[in-house]
């Protein structure tokens, strides 16, 4: 029988450590290899992981507050009856949409620190970008945006770097 060994928490051992007879699983695919980030409660403060996790979880209620946004511009909220979703270009309508929906969905993916939550949103930030730089008809082409974005993901670039660094 498996029977997990427990070692008393005390101050300099705050996690609960589990030890068990039981074999680990290898990963067969590489999708398994891919982990959430991890921040050890044993850590010492301010490590560039820590610092990772907190930048996307700031990025998370970002996007959070942008895709209900996006859902309040498709739902009408707010629009007088002359403005409303319907009235604006297909493309308006698609990139409002899109970002509806991928917004919300990267922010559920950056609050848990999943390697797929980046993914979704280093696609929304580069799809806002070029939708802005490259379509300008659609939002208005703001440059300010574009610049706000790419130092978003200079910043998760630096930050996701050095946490890897830090790591063995």
């Amino acid at each position: 029988m498996d029977k997990p060994v427990t070692t008393p928490v005390t101050p300099a051992t705050p996690a609960r450590i589990t030890v068990s007879d039981t074999p680990q699983l290898r990963p067969t695919r590489p999708s398994d290899m891919l982990e959430p980030v991890r921040v050890s409660r044993g850590s010492a403060a301010g490590t560039w992981t820590e610092y990772l996790v907190l930048f996307l979880r700031i990025m998370a209620a970002v996007s959070m507050i942008k895709g209900i946004y996006h859902w309040s511009q498709v739902l009408g909220i707010g629009a007088r009856h002359d403005e409303g979703f319907e009235t604006h270009t297909i493309a308006w309508q698609t990139a409002t949409v899109f970002f509806a929906v991928l917004d919300l969905v990267a922010a559920v993916g950056l609050w848990l620190a999943a390697a797929w939550g980046a993914v979704v949103w280093l696609t929304s930030v580069i799809s806002m970008a070029a939708v802005e730089l490259f379509f300008p008809a659609v939002y208005g082409g703001s440059v300010f945006i574009v610049l706000i974005e790419a130092m978003l993901l200079g910043t998760y670039l630096y930050l996701a770097i050095a946490a890897a660094r830090e790591r063995p």
